[in-house]
């Protein structure tokens, strides 16, 4: 496989976006990438959810926000984002042990079109996903986000299966 530069990772920090973040930097990052690959994280706000600057960014996402301001609670409220701790402190060690780079960008609707959008946007490389694991009637009845995702994006899309202990509350 080529050298990534640009690979999108989806989070709601459920653990099946938690996974899916450990999962692009340890399969996708390499220590001599400083400088080569960014990560970005696409969070997919509720449409009716009411931040700050939302209606500045509603179409096109907000401006992508390094993880040196994801890490300031402020900057986070503002967005309307609560991160989690936990996938900040992974992130914080990817960037400082193998000098990726870090940033988020948060749009608002529907999951699946968004992920696809910021493709587009972005110009990802590669999109990793969490899978929550739905069987086969809960995906028929409330559709699934990767699977849309697997089928339309416009680049490479690679889905991280939960491990059963992390997917238990």
């Amino acid at each position: 496989m080529g050298k990534l530069g640009r690979i999108g990772v989806g989070v709601d920090y459920s653990a099946a976006s938690k996974s899916a973040v450990r999962w692009a930097i340890d399969k996708l990052v390499g220590a001599g990438d400083s400088g080569d690959v960014i990560i970005i994280l696409v969070h997919v706000l509720s449409p009716k959810s009411d931040p700050i600057n939302k209606q500045l960014f509603e179409d096109t996402g907000s401006p992508l926000i390094p993880l040196e301001e994801l890490n300031d609670m402020n900057v986070c409220k503002k967005y309307g984002l609560t991160p989690d701790p936990e996938v900040l402190d992974i992130l914080n060690a990817a960037s400082m042990t193998k000098g990726v780079e870090v940033a988020a960008k948060i749009y608002w609707g529907d999951p699946r079109e968004k992920l696809c959008d910021s493709v587009e946007n972005l110009k990802f490389d590669v999109l990793v996903l969490g899978s929550r694991g739905l069987g086969l009637v809960q995906r028929l009845l409330l559709g699934s986000v990767s699977t849309y995702v697997v089928q339309n994006a416009a680049c490479p899309v690679t889905v991280v299966k939960t491990p059963p202990a992390a997917a238990k509350p």
